[in-house]
């Protein structure tokens, strides 16, 4: 985590989802049950700001979205940002789309790891959050649909077009992406959308588990395994080893690296610092 800040204080308050901390793992709960979670324009704002407190924090090692009552996220809410756009000028809607663009961009830069629990539905600006996630957990009543060509756009939105392809192939995202058709938990285990398929009653303990289990692990470790899969997207194969090597040269001088070695010769479990 960045040791540097300047004068601005970290937000204490969130008002657009609710927050929670508690042993290095931050909570963030969509909690607009009613309207099946949609997104406004606050709620995205917050989300871009609070991506962007994360790396200066030091109490918050992983963060898990969770959406209260029948589904995850619904997408963009229709009345409060279809509505409102409608009356907007170019200029205001470049505005508004680059900063659900920075959400997306945030989440994959962002060295904390991410997990999405997800159940019910999972649909439009909603899909594209449980897609940049690093993890996604998922119960067999979850359901995903990019729906965003069938309100008359195109199904490249909030960087669908880019992470969708490379993580189930481009002929599968381009079903998904230009039908906007929904794909059952079960079909998007198999394309590879879904870390993990649990029943109901057992998603909060795996995601629990799995938040736990990456809050006291090698957090640096993460963190790099996280960029450097992010970067190499792009890279030829040169490039990609170049910042492998890189990379652990920098981590072989960390505390956990060392941390290994006295735990595996002392024979005890290693008690990771995440430096």
């Amino acid at each position: 985590m960045s040791p540097f800040r300047g004068s601005v204080g970290f937000t204490e308050e969130w008002k657009h989802f609710r927050l929670e901390r508690a042993d290095n793992i931050a909570t963030l709960t969509f909690n607009r049950p009613d309207k099946l979670n949609a997104l406004t324009f606050q709620a995205y704002a917050d989300l871009r700001d609070l991506l962007a407190e994360l790396p200066h924090r030091n109490d918050t090692r992983v963060l898990v979205l969770h959406g209260e009552g029948r589904g995850f996220c619904s997408g963009g809410d229709v009345n409060e940002i279809i509505g409102l756009t409608l009356r907007m000028g170019t200029d205001q809607l470049l505005a508004f789309t680059r900063m659900t663009g920075e959400v997306v961009r945030a989440m994959r830069e962002c060295p904390v790891p991410i997990v999405a629990a997800l159940h019910g539905m999972t649909a439009g600006a909603g899909a594209v959050l449980a897609l940049a996630a690093d993890f996604r957990i998922a119960t067999p009543s979850a359901k995903f649909a990019f729906l965003f060509t069938k309100v008359g756009l195109s199904g490249a939105d909030m960087g669908a077009a880019y992470l969708l392809p490379r993580m189930i192939g481009v002929g599968r995202a381009t079903e998904l992406l230009m039908l906007g058709d929904t794909l059952d938990a079960e079909t998007a285990e198999r394309y590879g959308l879904v870390s993990q398929l649990v029943p109901e009653e057992a998603l909060s303990e795996r995601v629990t588990m799995l938040a736990r289990r990456l809050a006291d692990g090698p957090f640096q470790a993460y963190a790099s395994t996280k960029a450097v899969i992010s970067r190499e997207l792009d890279m030829g194969l040169s490039a990609s080893l170049e910042l492998d090597a890189t990379t652990q040269a920098l981590l072989m001088h960390g505390e956990d690296y060392r941390e290994f070695h006295a735990a595996f010769t002392g024979k005890r479990p290693p008690k990771w610092q995440g430096r």
